[in-house]
């Protein structure tokens, strides 16, 4: 067990680190696991709990996080009339299915290979968010038959391959079949309980080795990181919400997307060396 001199400065990170993330997910309608994730990973490999399942744990406590926080924003946009309820229901199931298949796959998966699949998928984010335009159109609607069903399981399944929720994937997929923005990060938010939820559930079941787990540990859900990372983002999430209509979109965008590409490069350079 790692002493106070060690664990009060990494204390102090998982705080700035969360409150940030609920700032981004107020600001810009995606997911604080994009920066829990790696806040994490840094946190339990410094303290000495490096291992082939530590990925995993960061995974699954950032998905707990996003339980809490999708109930809170899908509720507080219901008030406005914002969330597509349609488009909820009629996903909801293969977004559930994708998410337990992610599971499933990251359960196999040695730490080193979802730090390289964290750091790739994250670049295309990043770079969505530099150059991506809110007036691109694929289609003039949510898709329907076959390509939902193909879709739906893909947004639940890279989810939680990057303990993400659903905002990173399902505001640009919503955005660009001319879901309108507001309704489009509403309805995300409805995308990530339902990525969260039932993956939370199956990492209960996932054990790790008693060894390398971090003190605090249910299945591969970090309960000392989990609460930390709630009690910050819930009050920070309102600040960036407020915060976004007083910001320029466009430099918001583009200094996120900085930042995130940094991220993906530092966990590409963990992967592979």
């Amino acid at each position: 067990m790692p002493d106070i001199a060690t664990l009060l400065p990494l204390v102090g990170l998982l705080v700035v680190t969360s409150a940030f993330a609920g700032l981004i997910a107020g600001l810009l309608g995606v997911g604080g696991g994009i920066v829990l994730v790696p806040a994490f990973l840094f946190t339990f490999e410094t303290i000495g709990y490096g291992s082939p399942q530590v990925m995993q744990i960061c995974l699954a406590t950032s998905l707990a996080t996003i339980i809490v926080t999708s109930i809170r924003s899908v509720l507080s946009h219901n008030k406005k009339g914002a969330v597509e309820w349609g488009i909820l229901r009629a996903w909801a199931p293969g977004i559930a299915i994708g998410a337990l298949i992610g599971v499933l796959t990251a359960a196999r998966l040695r730490s080193d290979f979802l730090q390289a699949l964290f750091g790739c998928i994250a670049i295309f984010i990043g770079l969505y968010f530099a150059f991506g335009r809110r007036d691109w159109r694929l289609s003039g609607a949510m898709p329907g038959g076959g390509m939902r069903a193909l879709l739906s399981p893909v947004v639940g399944f890279l989810s939680v391959l990057m303990g993400i929720g659903g905002g990173s994937f399902g505001v640009p997929m919503m955005t660009l079949c001319s879901v309108p923005m507001h309704r489009a990060v509403a309805t995300a938010a409805g995308f990530g309980l339902l990525i969260a939820l039932p993956s939370v559930l199956a990492f209960l079941f996932v054990p790790v080795p008693a060894e390398v787990r971090p003190p605090l540990t249910l299945g591969s859900v970090n309960l000392g990181a989990f609460f930390i990372a709630i009690s910050m983002t819930l009050i920070t999430a309102p600040l960036g919400a407020k915060l976004a209509h007083a910001v320029d979109e466009k430099t918001l965008r583009r200094s996120f997307a900085v930042f995130i590409l940094v991220v993906a490069a530092n966990m590409l350079r963990k992967s592979f060396f």
